[in-house]
């Protein structure tokens, strides 16, 4: 991080301090720790103080005396961000915790509304309380909160059939940079009066304002599922695997992920309770999920005849079905422990790419070749969601060589990454966003409209740059 902004005068901390009351302030460093953490231990933020209003009243209340005295801002939620887009460098922390009321569920518009600070795991089982489904889905959702993921645009395992968060919105309501509170929070689905503005704050990373309450889509509950984890002889295949379970099961199909070889190996190694459920090791997998809201579906028997007949043709060599909720969960297990089990491996350079679904095989196999060509034995461990393109390509330390090491080769690694993923017209963030790790490498690679356009928005909706300066750009 850059050298820390001028400390806040005491006087103007009592005032913020007054505001969320004395449960709302953080002073001590020890306390402030989890406001400033970055998941992945590269960067730690720092804060002349964290407040934790309980109301949007107060965040207006705290963000006018900031625009006043042009005090930075960083608005934090659950901190399982992966490009630093939380980290302070100063100033207000202003955390989301307390603003965590579900406000309502409306089953007949198919609607929820919440505070910010909600919990994704507990918007998903208000939805099912009622019978109905929040499909926003991701492996930290035990303790992501929905703003944050409305800010990053997360994505998840359900983007094939429901889209990222950006489709999941309807309404927000936001305190903006300024200390005004602007009401977007509309149920409807149909609103043409004038821009769509609350598209300018989902996937803004607090750039633009604070978002204090959302209205969320919601969709009919399956009632009907299944998951198959299947084998394949080579990563070729996948992508006919994928196209023939579209072609037949729609929009049932849910989740197409890949795991690689290396993913399930280093989860049985150091994730207790993962196994490989086949008995012969194959070289990648695909772990499909069908769901349907019509119980008379056997969705069973659809992926039965996809994948007996992908076996006569040799594009796949095994499948394991998971026969209850619990297998489902193991199964699952593999996909979504591969990023901590890298972690306990030693040093692992990540990437959250995206390309078209139909290059994804081919960006895999090249960013490969031109990865182990400048660095031999570095050992490739792509997964994610092929069957939406976003690849999370992440790559793990050569055996035999020290972390710090391999860890030092990461600037020179991204941009061989980065420049096939340009050269493929895909993405450098597909579903992480910016943050600040990424600041440059989104300058290097993004038309110089694109920046004169983010800059111009920037400078019209927060002029003194007080809302989460030095992210983006």
């Amino acid at each position: 991080m850059n050298s820390q902004i001028m400390p806040i005068p005491t006087e103007i901390k009592a005032r913020l301090a007054k505001i969320v009351g004395p449960n709302g302030v953080i002073y001590e460093l020890d306390e402030m720790m989890p406001y400033l953490h970055e998941e992945r231990g590269l960067a730690t933020g720092h804060a002349d103080i964290v407040l934790r209003p309980n109301n949007v009243q107060e965040v207006s209340s705290v963000v006018q005396i900031c625009a006043r005295e042009k005090i930075s801002i960083v608005p934090v939620g659950g901190c399982t961000g992966l490009v630093g887009g939380t980290l302070a460098n100063g100033g207000v922390v202003l955390a989301t915790d307390r603003l965590d009321k579900i406000i309502q569920v409306d089953p007949l518009n198919n609607t929820i509304t919440a505070e910010s600070g909600c919990i994704l795991a507990n918007l998903q089982n208000a939805a099912a309380e009622n019978e109905c489904l929040f499909p926003l889905s991701l492996g930290a959702e035990g303790s992501c909160r929905i703003g944050g993921n409305l800010s990053t645009n997360a994505g998840g395992v359900s983007v094939l059939r429901y889209g990222n968060t950006r489709d999941l919105v309807l309404g927000l309501e936001v305190v903006l940079p300024s200390g005004e509170i602007w009401n977007g929070l509309s149920a409807l689905r149909k609103d043409n009066t004038g821009y769509d503005l609350k598209q300018l704050f989902v996937g803004a990373e607090g750039t633009l304002g604070i978002i204090t309450k959302a209205v969320l889509k919601l969709f009919p509950a399956p009632k009907v599922s299944t998951t198959v984890l299947v084998a394949l002889p080579q990563l070729e295949p996948i992508l006919a695997l994928f196209n023939q379970t579209r072609e037949l099961c729609g929009d049932r199909l849910t989740a197409f992920e890949l795991i690689s070889r290396i993913g399930l190996e280093l989860g049985s190694s150091h994730i207790p309770g993962i196994v490989d459920p086949f008995k012969t090791s194959y070289p990648f997998y695909a772990l499909i999920e069908l769901t349907s809201a019509q119980k008379k579906d056997n969705l069973h028997n659809d992926i039965e005849e996809i994948l007996e007949n992908a076996l006569e043709d040799g594009i796949i060599m095994d499948a394991v079905f998971a026969e209850s909720d619990a297998q489902r969960r193991e199964l699952w297990r593999i996909r979504e422990e591969i990023p901590a089990a890298q972690s306990r491996e030693g040093g692992s350079i990540k990437h959250d790419i995206s390309v078209s679904v139909s290059n994804t095989v081919a960006f895999i196999m090249e960013a490969s070749k031109r990865v182990s060509k400048v660095l031999p034995g570095i050992r490739p461990c792509p997964f994610g969601h092929i069957g939406d393109g976003n690849i999370h390509y992440n790559l793990t330390q050569p055996i035999g060589m020290p972390k710090e090491e391999f860890m030092s080769r990461s600037v020179e690694i991204n941009r061989i990454v980065h420049d096939l993923v340009i050269e493929m017209k895909g993405s450098i963030s597909a579903e992480h966003g910016i943050g600040f790790f990424k600041r440059e490498e989104l300058t290097h690679y993004a038309s110089p409209t694109k920046i004169s356009l983010i800059r111009t928005i920037k400078q019209a909706i927060d002029p003194y740059n007080i809302m989460n300066p030095g992210k983006i750009i």
